[in-house]
């Protein structure tokens, strides 16, 4: 029990996402006292509250989040005071953990003094050791009527609280699978948990009466009764933006939800209010159980808080214990890539070919692999949606599901067409196609139906499904498809790809429409645009000279099944899904002659036997795939047999490497690849494959400052050459979106290792699925839990992840840089602030550390 104390990415042109007590029967007080004036400033402390909440996306799309991306604008340090004050969190590692790694030499004291120096702080690596003898408990100190009951009473308030918001809310923003309708659901969150509870006996049931009158008598709207509850509660002016923060992380979950619903508003121009619904939902608890709290002892409380608003816990030391482990890791970093020449064969003038590779952490192991087996590749890294701003509408079905990340607005929605069939063949699988996807939902419909649910589980559910447990169990049968899956037949489903033609919104496979249908919600790319995408996709990943006969594009996907955070294991560049769609659609754009006819009129040119050809790496099993093999030219068949038995050793080196961390060392060949696919399709298996766990850095560099080093999984390597960037607008392109994206992964990965009960989605093994898609409850209540699982980051013995901030490295000129940084407030927040470190490579092998308000310093 807790104890109770008193776009561009980084600058968006769009509206920024927000991002004594009265008895309970005194009169209700004005509710427009103070006028305008009194209005407009409730209004921004509202925002400023929400402002402070990170969004989380459904589970179909579950993107890594920076958790304190709200409280970007304060140093790490003083978000670390603020999250205590108000939601009794941590910023900082165990001290427990801390002592182990410097009792492994992972932390030295000479890291530990330098860290103390850097920050400022007077004391040695002897006081700094003996401060880990004793672990600082966070304390919340903006006190909430619910938590203080508990201490008060020894009951469970703040659980029954929480229970009837979530309960309601999951109700409320189901996504599909409940199929009987809330009569309430046209209504607005607070209007329709008014309705609720009007009917809700349980708040009787705990002792507390009268509820559902003082519900009906709350004002109409959520602003209103958010201004009531304040005033009745006499929250301080001053303390009112902590105190609203501190509601709403007591519901941070589904805080987290409606904050996203905002965001993706305010990125198309509109505005979402639920998370003030929320708040003014969340609010009216803390005043319906203020009858039951002794007046004197709120009045205590806000006194205790009004003396002593700052944190109670000095993190000073933890802040000193945190540089220091991350300068461990920086000087090996450092060292590595000062190192003089790589221990490669150079790569001839004109490679054999080239792979491009998402710049996920998992490539920088797959890119070593391949360079090692077949030293005249080239490989490359990008974004894994290859600059392909696009919406996928998957075969049969009538909705586009973005394929960028999630911070990004598609331009283009494209469909997917069966390649080389004729019209009567296409027809009639896409007719089959949704007549499965329709019958799929009606037994869905049968199963969970109000006259049937219970009936057929009783009399039919284990006879039908007994086989399917008994194969699924063994591994013998595939996952339940999803609702859009095309259920083809293996040669069919090889066939069906991306469409980038322009047509109708309700053709599957384009037609012969004009170029102008390609506009609002209209599908394909403009042929008149095609030209400008392709080049800026060439450009950006340094391809402009210099190709290839053979150019794979390979995307990323993960495969597991009964996982709901599946696709967090997936592309986030692609939005939380594979990158096959954006890798397929890439490689079709610049394979097409009249893109290649119009880069040449630009001053590109596509060698005439140069072919682009997309793939995806399977990042459990470490295959890839390659995708449109059937259209490559004849010129070209011999080289794609010798390139995928290179990519098979390259998958095999691979696994090799992993198998230690995954509990299956000493196993190798096909013994190894037979175990990592039995984790696949294991529905037992809670880490199929470790993610981006242990990412600590961010490299933008040629390929030759890294080509050979072992990175350890722990890089995104992005490829840059500052020398072919003439206005350093891939730079600033590098530094306002992959590096964010970037933090956003790391930041994900520390939040959810120091502290997985704010920051975290607890224990896998207890998961349940919330509507449909949207998250999950660790157990059958609660709040809906975000981040990672600490399967996801801990292997039962130690951690895995070790939660450090994002080294970003980048080799060009010191001028440019400090351009960027001055333009974009974002990127300049997360440096000046300290939620990542940046770096400068010279062209000599030299490295210098960005220290905050210190200019550039050496970092040998």
């Amino acid at each position: 029990m807790k104890p109770i104390a008193f776009r561009r990415l980084a600058d968006n042109p769009r509206p920024r996402p927000s991002l004594t007590v009265d008895d309970h029967n005194a009169p209700e007080p004005a509710l427009n006292a103070g006028g305008d004036t009194a209005s407009t400033r409730l209004a921004a402390q509202i925002q400023a509250a929400c402002e402070r909440i990170a969004p989380v996306w459904p589970l179909d799309r579950f993107v890594a989040v920076n958790p304190f991306h709200g409280l970007r604008d304060q140093s790490f340090p003083e978000a670390a005071a603020i999250l205590e004050r108000v939601a009794g969190a941590r910023l900082y590692a165990p001290r427990a953990e801390l002592h182990a790694a410097f009792e492994s030499d992972q932390i030295t004291r000479e890291d530990l003094r330098r860290a103390a120096e850097l920050q400022g702080v007077q004391t040695d690596p002897e006081t700094l050791i003996a401060a880990l003898a004793e672990e600082p408990r966070p304390r919340q100190r903006v006190p909430l009527v619910s938590q203080m009951l508990d201490a008060l009473e020894g009951g469970d308030w703040s659980s029954f609280v929480i229970d009837r918001i979530s309960h309601h809310c999951a109700a409320y923003f189901d996504m599909g699978q409940a199929t009987w309708k809330q009569p309430w659901k046209g209504l607005s969150l607070y209007a329709s948990w008014r309705r609720s509870a009007g009917l809700d006996l349980s708040p009787a049931l705990m002792g507390l009466g009268g509820v559902r009158k003082r519900i009906a008598a709350l004002p109409e709207t959520p602003r209103d009764t958010i201004r009531l509850v304040l005033e009745r509660l006499e929250i301080p002016a001053d303390a009112t933006v902590d105190y609203l923060h501190a509601i709403l992380m007591d519901i941070g979950g589904w805080a987290a939800w409606t904050r996203r619903l905002r965001w993706e508003a305010e990125l198309t121009g509109g505005r979402d209010d639920r998370i003030e619904e929320l708040l003014a939902i969340r609010l009216a608890w803390d005043w319906l159980l203020r009858e039951r709290l002794p007046r004197e002892h709120w009045q205590a409380a806000l006194a205790e808080f009004a003396q002593t608003p700052a944190a109670a816990t000095d993190w000073t030391l933890d802040h000193v214990w945190l540089t220091a482990r991350e300068l461990a890791y920086q000087r090996q970093l450092v060292a590595r890539l000062g190192s003089a020449t790589p221990n490669h064969p150079a790569v001839a003038e004109r490679p054999r070919a080239q792979a491009a590779f998402c710049i996920d952490v998992r490539s920088e192991v797959m890119r070593r692999s391949l360079e090692l087996v077949a030293p005249e590749i080239q490989t490359l890294g990008f974004a894994g949606f290859f600059g392909m701003p696009i919406a996928q509408r998957p075969f049969g079905t009538q909705s586009a599901r973005a394929h960028v990340p999630v911070l990004l607005t598609p331009r283009y929605r494209i469909g997917s067409e069966l390649q080389g069939v004729d019209t009567e063949t296409r027809d009639q699988t896409l007719a089959t196609q949704r007549r499965q996807v329709g019958l799929s939902q009606a037994w869905k419909a049968f199963k969970m139906g109000a006259s049937s649910c219970f009936s057929f589980v009783e009399s039919a559910g284990i006879w039908l499904y007994a086989p399917k447990l008994i194969s699924d169990s063994l591994g013998w049968s595939r996952p339940v498809p999803a609702p859009d899956d095309p259920r083809l037949p293996e040669a069919e489903a090889r066939r069906l790809g991306p469409s980038l033609a322009c047509g109708h919104p309700h053709d599957d496979h384009g037609g012969s429409h004009e170029a102008a249908t390609c506009q609002g919600e209209a599908l394909g790319i403009p042929p008149a645009e095609r030209v400008a995408l392709a080049e800026g996709i060439l450009r950006a990943m340094s391809l402009s000279q210099g190709l290839a006969p053979l150019v794979l594009l390979i995307g990323h996907g993960s495969t597991s099944v009964n996982n709901p955070h599946a696709s967090g294991l997936d592309c986030g560049a692609c939005g939380g899904q594979t990158g096959e769609a954006s890798a397929r659609a890439a490689a079709a754009l610049l394979n097409d002659p009249t893109v290649r006819d119009g880069l040449a009129e630009r001053g590109l040119r596509i060698p005439d036997d140069t072919w682009f050809l997309p793939g995806l790496h399977d990042t459990t099993t470490d295959v890839i795939r390659l995708f449109d093999t059937a259209s490559l030219p004849a010129s070209h068949v011999g080289e794609l047999a010798e390139l995928e038995e290179t990519l098979a050793r390259a998958g095999e080196l691979t696994r090799a490497q992993r198998a230690g961390l995954l509990g299956l060392g000493g196993r190798e060949g096909q013994a190894l690849a037979a175990s990592l696919q039995r984790r696949a399709r294991d529905w037992s298996q809670v880490r199929p494959e470790w993610g981006l766990a242990g990412n600590g850095a961010f490299i933008a560099a040629p390929r030759a400052r890294t080509q050979g080093l072992d990175l350890e999984g722990r890089t995104f390597l992005h490829d840059y050459v500052w020398r072919d960037d003439t206005d350093f607008a891939i730079l600033e392109l590098i530094m306002t979106a992959p590096m964010v994206v970037a933090t956003w992964i790391n930041l994900q990965y520390y939040g959810s290792s120091v502290d997985n009960r704010r920051f975290g989605s607890g224990n896998k093994v207890l998961h349940n699925v919330v509507g449909g898609a949207i998250g999950v409850l660790e157990g059958n209540a609660g709040d809906l839990r975000v981040g990672l699982s600490l399967q996801s980051l801990h292997d039962g013995k130690r951690w895995i992840h070790e939660p450090l901030r994002l080294s970003v490295f980048i080799q060009a000129p010191e001028a440019p840089i400090e351009a960027i940084i001055a333009r974009h407030t974002l990127v300049r927040q997360l440096l000046d602030n300290g939620w990542l470190h940046l770096f400068r490579l010279d062209d000599d092998g030299g490295c210098q550390r960005r220290w905050p308000g210190r200019g550039w310093v050496d970092a040998g």
